[in-house]
């Protein structure tokens, strides 16, 4: 399975400034496997050590954070040298050992030159209960579950990917069902790899959703074993309301739908902990075209996604004969299962901030509106290929952007400033 995360990884090793290095994610979209890659293709050695559980670990971590001590403990654990030029230390869970967080500042700062990569799901978490977190001293790397390009070519479509890289939409068009086809299996299996290795390995949509559902049980257990106890309630209650809430024509969330009478103030923590795991994604309103987008952000209004789209279908138990039953899987859920899958996808695209448009009076919404720094471009999606979009209209109008994009199941086109783009095509948008 090929993760495009891997260059950026590669990237990292020749930095002359490289600092240790923290890849943050939710459970399970393969922090584990892209650290053990990478030190098998990228280095002559690679040392794992996972805290979880590891009581050994721990207590080299308790006393002093002398990084010669460190090391010298972690060779008598291994049982040989380490050598800093080409040995990969890979500390996991990382979280589980906050000392083994804290002591990534004097790596950084008195022994650079050892190449150590860390994961650790609930990084967030350990930040707001006051552990010493290495500010400045360590860089990240988000990672999510696979992106469309990603899923295509763990299915063996890989020629696929490199041509919509390209953007020779010509070609594009004229294998279009191809894409089509793909994507109808890609809104089923969503992009975790353990259910995208399985369909890609047996074809069987049985075993994915078999995957898919004991992801979420796992997920439900985190709520649990790591959130503190007054709060575990209304973190479940919020997770199970996101489906709903997606489903409503207007998707902007209400705490009223979760609980009736529900305010801000009793889910705000809640929220913050399933962002902070990886888990949701919020998306806030903006009422105004201006860069940054990021200054005229409404905390108030906003939308929740969650980290993937064959997830969003589990908890809705989507049936398989939805997806093999043609286009009737792009209208069902209404527009829910697209706009996530959109969301997803905008997510993997590096420096690009996402929020969405309405205007005060409520009468225009645009689905997604993404800063790339330079420019806003507004987002409107269409599950299948009613292409009537009065807002986005409405919104050229008032703010006449550079360029705006359309996408649904119809094919490329581009006049006078609005572009066409296929939804298969929608991680295209980060080169515009």
């Amino acid at each position: 399975m090929y993760r495009i995360a891997i260059e950026k990884l590669y990237k990292w090793k020749d930095s002359k400034h490289r600092k240790p290095l923290i890849i943050e994610g939710a459970r399970q979209v393969g922090k584990t496997w892209l650290m053990k890659e990478f030190g098998k293709k990228a280095y002559n050695d690679t040392v794992y050590i996972n805290f979880d559980s590891n009581s050994r670990m721990a207590d080299l971590f308790v006393s002093d954070l002398d990084t010669e001590r460190l090391i010298m403990g972690i060779e008598l654990y291994v049982g040989r040298k380490i050598n800093s030029e080409n040995t990969l230390l890979i500390f996991d869970e990382v979280q589980e050992v906050p000392r083994a967080l804290a002591s990534l500042k004097y790596f950084c700062e008195n022994a650079p030159q050892y190449h150590i990569v860390c994961a650790g799901s609930l990084l967030g978490i350990a930040l707001h209960q006051g552990t010493s977190f290495p500010v400045g001293k360590v860089e990240f790397l988000k990672l999510y579950p696979l992106s469309f390009s990603e899923f295509l070519m763990a299915i063996d479509k890989g020629q696929f990917a490199e041509l919509l890289n390209k953007q020779d939409y010509e070609m594009i068009t004229s294998f279009k069902q191809t894409y089509i086809d793909s994507l109808k299996q890609y809104y089923f299996i969503g992009g975790m790899p353990e259910a995208v290795q399985s369909f890609s390995e047996n074809k069987d949509f049985n075993e994915v959703r078999s995957i898919q559902k004991r992801i979420l049980a796992a997920y439900e257990q985190d709520f649990s074993k790591h959130a503190p106890n007054e709060i575990v309630p209304k973190i479940r209650m919020l997770w199970n309301s996101i489906p709903s809430q997606l489903a409503k024509e207007n998707k902007k969330f209400i705490y009223g739908l979760v609980r009736e009478g529900g305010r801000a103030k009793e889910y705000e923590t809640a929220i913050m902990w399933l962002s902070d795991c990886g888990l949701v994604h919020k998306v806030s309103r903006v009422n105004t075209a201006g860069i940054p987008l990021k200054a005229y952000e409404d905390l108030k209004a906003f939308k929740l996604f969650i980290v993937d789209v064959g997830l969003l279908g589990c908890m809705v138990g989507l049936h398989q004969r939805t997806f093999l039953d043609g286009n009737e899987l792009f209208s069902e859920f209404k527009g829910a299962l697209t706009e996530q899958y959109v969301c997803q996808q905008l997510k993997t695209i590096d420096d690009l901030n996402i929020y969405y448009y309405t205007n005060n009076r409520g009468s225009c919404e645009v689905d997604f509106v993404v800063d790339n720094g330079g420019s806003i471009i507004p987002v409107e999606v269409k599950a299948e290929t009613n292409l009537k979009a009065k807002s986005l209209k409405t919104y050229r109008e008032r703010f006449n952007p550079e360029i705006s994009v359309r996408t649904s199941m119809t094919d490329y086109k581009q006049e006078d400033r609005l572009l066409n783009l296929p939804l298969y095509a929608i991680e295209q948008i980060g080169m515009l």
